[in-house]
């Protein structure tokens, strides 16, 4: 499926904005989020497609994170958080009463803003998912399970003589890749990513930029960025929030060169944000 074709939200006429995806991954109709008397979120509708990266940007507080957490159900976490609308992974109800969340989350990992290790050796890190959800039948298929999540996530060569020192003992930057690994060790399809590199130097965003890159051939990543140059660095489709709105999306280099509206545009070439 043509990435390009990766996402379709409303105008402001009704009409999409951008080509309808086929056979979509995420497709989220009419959603909105109240945090008590707070509307976040205001009827989101959005299509997101397999194996491509989709950004998205907007200023501080303008609900891109919060449709992320969506996606995953991490709101329910929240008291005062209500959630309507109809999101589906692969045209299943994610909010459908009898759907297991635990299940729910093992297919859709999430890779947080500050990285999270365990307070656990970095092999443990890595093993802890596959373990309780029955993974792996042996040592060896464990051993085999860590090994393969810490290659993927760029991180093996670095750590595999010291698979039982601490992973809160790595860098910064290891760290969010030691939580990849954990996410990947799992076999999600689809990984959320809320501001992965925020945290980290400019060598360790790269590297992480660089795994992204990678990871899109095997996984649906959704990522949070307040990087415009990072957004247009490594996703195929970028969609653009304001005050709890989805304002448009589509293709990344159309919605930074020739977005269709004005907010866009103020927000891209710095007038406000």
């Amino acid at each position: 499926m043509d990435a390009t074709a990766a996402l379709t939200t409303p105008s402001a006429t009704g009409a999409a904005s951008a080509d309808a995806v086929a056979n979509p991954k995420i497709v989220a109709k009419n959603v909105n989020v109240h945090y008590g008397e707070k509307h976040a979120l205001k009827d989101v509708s959005v299509d997101i497609a397999e194996r491509a990266v989709t950004a998205f940007i907007g200023p501080s507080g303008c609900g891109k994170s919060t449709f992320l957490r969506c996606i995953n159900r991490m709101n329910d976490t929240i008291s005062i958080c209500r959630v309507t609308g109809r999101i589906t992974i692969d045209e299943q109800d994610i909010y459908d009463p009898s759907l297991d969340v635990v299940q729910l989350r093992a297919r859709v990992g999430m890779v947080f803003q500050k990285p999270n290790p365990f307070p656990k050796s970095i092999y443990e890190n890595v093993a802890y998912g596959p373990r309780i959800h029955g993974f792996a039948r042996s040592k060896a298929e464990l051993d085999e399970i860590v090994e393969d999540s810490l290659r993927k996530a760029s991180l093996w060569n670095e750590v595999k003589d010291r698979l039982d020192d601490s992973g809160t003992g790595l860098s910064g930057g290891q760290q969010q890749r030691l939580c990849i690994a954990r996410a990947i060790a799992v076999s999600p399809e689809i990984i959320l990513m809320d501001e992965p590199c925020s945290a980290l130097d400019p060598i360790a965003t790269a590297k992480i930029e660089e795994l992204i890159d990678e990871l899109r051939q095997n996984f649906t990543i959704v990522i949070v960025t307040h990087s415009m140059q990072q957004a247009a660095r490594v996703s195929q489709r970028t969609a653009f929030f304001h005050l709890g709105v989805l304002v448009e999306g589509g293709p990344t280099e159309r919605i930074f060169t020739s977005p269709n509206d004005r907010r866009t545009q103020d927000y891209i070439t710095g007038r406000f944000g």
